[in-house]
């Protein structure tokens, strides 16, 4: 492996021209494909294998122009003080208003207030139903725009007017706190390598290798149908590990021409040694991110595979452009211990009269190699203490309620909640198939009656059957919202009733609906955990062993990761669950915390915490190899390692902190999140509990049976083939 990445740097120092002419195409090629591609909406949700998705397939079938997944907009109204829905004046700018909304072109059906019942006990609310024949994402803008002015019309006569449902769902936005965080980056890479042209290196390749990787998922999003939130979530892991790759190859770059190797051997060892950890450190993100296939929802496949996709660019780039940009670079890049004109005349640590003082890194490792069990101890307590709040976990998927009271569909969700009862923005659809029945009509009136006497059950519709007569729905309004367990187990009542209703009349009886589709994709997340750790944890625990020939290290780094995890779903529970600092980060809503939250953290930041445990951990091992008791290896793999794992880890902080600033929850959740894990694992994990574990195994940690360590290849990440090459042959030039 070393000798190949050896070789590709020096061929890539060699022929910059051609490499960076083919990365320019290249991005020019994705640009010119995502600038005339068809825009494309948001992805399709479906969830396969679900009662829920069974029914709306159902639906789909016997219910032709139905549209179940098409948009649906509740316009709700409310009689100023003093007034009812009911009075004249009213009700004409009620029915006025209906009459204008059914003139849409994309509009399937509006229902009238009045003639559906759909007034409040009190007379002081009322609603009218829009249906559209496509879904929210896909709505037409024009169609958004004639609903808003429409309710803005009937504002105007006194009514409050607020409008509810999918159909006004917009595309997110991040904000200007993207463009922050990787202001902060460049800040860190400033102050890390002393020069604004080293620094600018890592930035221009990671922002070359997401858009290359962000404009390829444009291109395809129509093809694929690939939604808004998949290219968000690709660019938001591809800057952060685009820029640390580019930065452990510039800086080990910089570590070689401090040794005294002219700039062409220098990039070629550096390539071949940090290259080698950037390529197995993509591999355990590559692993986790396509993991997530195994869940088996297409839009976690989708974001999955394509952040994946973005990944692997960032790695190819940066064992490519970094050499061949070094190479237009020149002597603007100076050798480690020396300072550009930014940060003071250049000085040789050689030249000092005086030894140089140790650096930081080496301090803190010296310390915690003299004091380990107290450090472990504390790392683990710190931690611990941190993930208590996870105990609490609530997981949901959001609906109208977790929106900021600030939109429309808050208080829309608020005046039905109001008018009709918490339940009433989220009923159940029921599905009665009854084509094996010999009794369709019975198989309907026996559902409707069952569920009836079902606790938490407010109201039941009468059924509504098909043309053929052979399938009917029933709507069902809880008592309580949908987000509760309450409802949930009413899902799971109406649906264990199902079964009886199967034995006496061969009736399926399904249940679907939004709050439905939640409680299943929660349940289908939850079971595939166990799963996809087992599988993305296993694959990588054997890459690891494979990369560090030991058993213990890749052990510890697991487990580590594990602690890293739960501390950070701990902070996202105190923040977005219970409010700590949420006007801090911008949360305005509290709520549960979203279902696809821990099953993406573990493997977003499974990938992201191997990062740092490859970075660091190899220079040890590189240390230990080459002669070097075990302790001094922990402190020689700080001294070189620590500043730019420092760096490394507060450019990935700075870039996932920047997408809190998004409108979309899941994105700001996620970013949070992941800003929050990297903190743990970076500076708590890998910088302490660590080199504690390390110190207190000795040459245990890198103990390998013999047997294995035949079966395994020899990938060489530490590049002991390179030395032994050039202590038989190498020039060195002093610079």
């Amino acid at each position: 492996m070393a000798t190949f990445l050896y070789k590709l740097g020096r061929i890539s120092f060699r022929r910059r021209h051609l490499v960076a002419l083919i990365w320019v195409a290249l991005l020019t090629l994705a640009g010119v494909g995502a600038a005339s591609a068809p825009a494309a909406g948001n992805s399709s949700f479906s969830i396969p294998g679900t009662e829920a998705q069974k029914a709306f397939d159902l639906l789909e079938q016997r219910f032709p122009g139905m549209s179940a997944d098409g948009a649906t907009a509740r316009v709700v109204f409310k009689a100023p003080s003093g007034e009812k829905m009911t009075d004249p004046g009213n009700k004409a700018t009620v029915q006025e208003t209906v009459k204008e909304l059914a003139d849409g072109s994309e509009v399937t059906s509006v229902t009238d207030p009045y003639r559906a019942k759909a007034v409040s006990k009190d007379g002081t609310i009322a609603y009218a139903q829009v249906s559209y024949k496509v879904s929210g994402m896909e709505l037409d803008d024009a169609a958004k725009d004639a609903l808003q002015d429409t309710a803005q019309d009937a504002r105007k006569t006194g009514l409050t007017v607020e409008i509810g449902g999918d159909a006004l769902q917009a595309v997110p936005h991040t904000g200007s706190s993207e463009i922050i965080g990787i202001a902060v980056a460049a800040v860190v890479l400033v102050i890390t390598f002393g020069s604004l042209v080293a620094a600018g290196l890592p930035l221009l390749t990671a922002l070359i290798g997401v858009g290359i990787g962000v404009s390829s998922i444009t291109a395809l999003a129509s093809t694929l149908d690939l939604g808004s939130t998949t290219s968000t979530l690709a660019m938001m892991i591809g800057l952060a590990v685009g820029i640390d790759y580019a930065l452990f190859i510039v800086s080990r770059y910089r570590a070689e021409l401090a040794e005294g190797r002219d700039r062409e051997e220098a990039v070629g060892r550096a390539v071949g040694t940090a290259g080698s950890a950037v390529v197995f450190a993509g591999l355990t993100v590559v692993i986790a991110l396509v993991g997530l296939s195994v869940v088996n929802i297409p839009m976690l496949t989708k974001m999955g595979i394509a952040a994946a996709g973005t990944v692997a660019i960032a790695v190819l780039i940066a064992l490519t452009m970094i050499p061949a940009l070094l190479g237009y670079a020149g002597r603007r890049v100076k050798p480690a211990g020396e300072k550009g004109k930014l940060l003071g005349r250049a000085k040789a640590q050689a030249k000092s009269a005086k030894p140089a003082k140790p650096n930081l890194g080496t301090r803190w490792a010296s310390f915690v190699v003299r004091r380990p069990i107290a450090v472990l101890l504390l790392g683990v307590v710190g931690l611990g203490a941190a993930a208590v709040p996870a105990a609490s976990l609530e997981l949901g998927l959001p609906d109208d309620g977790s929106q900021p009271t600030s939109t429309t569909q808050r208080r829309a969700y608020d005046l039905l909640s109001e008018g009709f009862g918490p339940g009433f923005n989220g009923p159940l659809m029921v599905v009665v198939d009854a084509k094996g029945s010999d009794d369709p009509k019975a198989a309907f009136s026996a559902t409707g009656d069952e569920i009836k006497g079902l606790k938490d059950v407010v109201t039941v519709t009468p059924p509504q059957p098909n043309k053929a007569g052979d399938t009917a729905t029933i709507t069902v309004v809880p008592g309580s919202k949908p987000s509760s367990v309450t409802t949930e187990n009413l899902v799971h009542g109406i649906r264990d009733a199902g079964t009886g209703i199967k034995a006496d009349t061969d009736a399926n009886v399904l249940v679907t609906g939004s709050t439905a589709m939640n409680i299943d994709v929660s349940e289908k997340l939850n079971d595939a955990l166990v799963p996809y750790l087992v599988l993305v944890v296993g694959l990588a625990f054997l890459l690891l062993i494979v990369v560090f020939r030991s058993i213990l290290v890749p052990l510890k780094a697991a487990l580590g990761f594990l602690l890293s995890v739960l501390a950070a779903l701990g902070a996202v529970v105190a923040v977005f669950q219970w409010g700590w600092l949420s006007d801090l980060m911008g949360v305005e809503q509290t709520g549960p915390v979203m279902s696809m939250m821990p099953i993406f953290m573990v493997g977003v930041v499974f990938g992201l915490a191997m990062d740092y445990e490859v970075f660091l951990v190899t220079r040890m091992r590189e240390a230990y190899v080459h002669g070097e008791k075990p302790a001094q290896a922990v402190v020689t793999g700080f001294r070189h390692g620590a500043r730019v794992v420092t760096a490394a880890a507060v450019i990935m902080m700075a870039v996932f902190a920047g997408f809190i600033g998004s409108s979309e929850s899941m994105v700001k959740m996620i970013g949070f999140g992941l800003a929050t894990a990297v903190f743990f694992d970076a500076f708590v994990v890998r910088m302490a509990i660590v080199p504690a574990v390390l110190a207190l195994l000795g040459r245990k940690a890198w103990w390998l049976p013999r047997w294995l360590d035949r079966v395994l290849p020899n990938v060489d990440v530490e590049g002991e083939g390179l030395r032994t090459a050039d202590d038989e042959d190498r020039k060195l030039v002093h610079a």
